[in-house]
């Protein structure tokens, strides 16, 4: 670690439970943030911010217009047209010039998904739909990957981790495969604007941690917000003996 990187992560190398060690851990650290959207433009930013070695952003959208509400990433009507991750790309440089960014821009399927989780040290879900994360757990299952999984629709936010590391639930214990039939998307339900940025940062705060190795992280534990009248609830999630992803892992 350099003296700029010193001053630069002084902040958070005064915290005992971080210091040198845990900053160093950070900057080693290969993230694969899945979903440029609201809830991965608090990700990524605090993410970058805060060191991680190499940040790998995936999204195959584009910038739109109803986009910029929430997804702060973006930074103007200028990018709107442009593909998410390479829109992204650009704040985070601005951000943190020191950090490796890769994007990737296309759809990934279970064969490219799986390459991609492979070589990361933590997975980021900030899709919005859930075909996609039914996917990105199985993955993440099979490779023993841990997966910070985030949601946010409407007033209502939640967040949860799993291990994966051969014990514990997974995502798919908690939502099954019919859930998909729910309208769940920002399109179609809407959302308060700076509820994806209280639970993308706590996805931030916990994908950290997992990489430090410091505190308690939300294994297994579903926090869940009601925005609409600042309740927060905890709730453990068993495993499912008869799940099919992770029920023989």
């Amino acid at each position: 670690m350099n003296d700029e990187q010193l001053l630069r992560y002084s902040r958070q190398i005064m915290l005992p439970s971080v210091g040198i060690e845990g900053q160093q851990k950070l900057l080693n650290a290969k993230v694969l943030i899945i979903g440029m959207g609201g809830l991965g433009s608090p990700i990524a930013m605090y993410l970058a911010s805060a060191g991680i070695g190499h940040l790998v952003i995936c999204d195959f959208d584009d910038v739109d217009l109803t986009n910029l509400q929430r997804q702060i990433i973006h930074l103007g009507h200028e990018r709107i047209g442009e593909n998410k991750a390479e829109s992204a790309k650009k704040t985070l440089q601005r951000l943190n010039p020191e950090i490796e960014i890769s994007t990737i821009t296309v759809k990934l399927d279970q064969k490219s998904l799986t390459q991609q989780v492979q070589a990361a040290d933590v997975v980021v879900d900030g899709t919005d739909n859930f075909a996609s994360r039914f996917m990105i757990n199985r993955v993440c299952v099979e490779q023993q990957t841990p997966l910070v999984s985030g949601a946010a629709i409407r007033m209502e936010g939640q967040v949860i981790v799993f291990a994966n590391q051969g014990k514990g639930p997974c995502y798919r214990c908690l939502y099954k495969d019919d859930s998909d039939e729910i309208a769940t998307t920002c399109s179609e339900n809407g959302v308060l604007s700076p509820l994806v940025g209280i639970i993308g940062s706590i996805q931030a705060v916990e994908t950290m941690k997992l990489i430090m190795s410091i505190g308690k992280p939300l294994f297994s534990r579903l926090l869940l917000l009601d925005a609409y009248t600042m309740d927060w609830r905890s709730l453990k999630l068993p495993a499912d003996p008869e799940c099919p992803v992770c029920s023989c892992k």
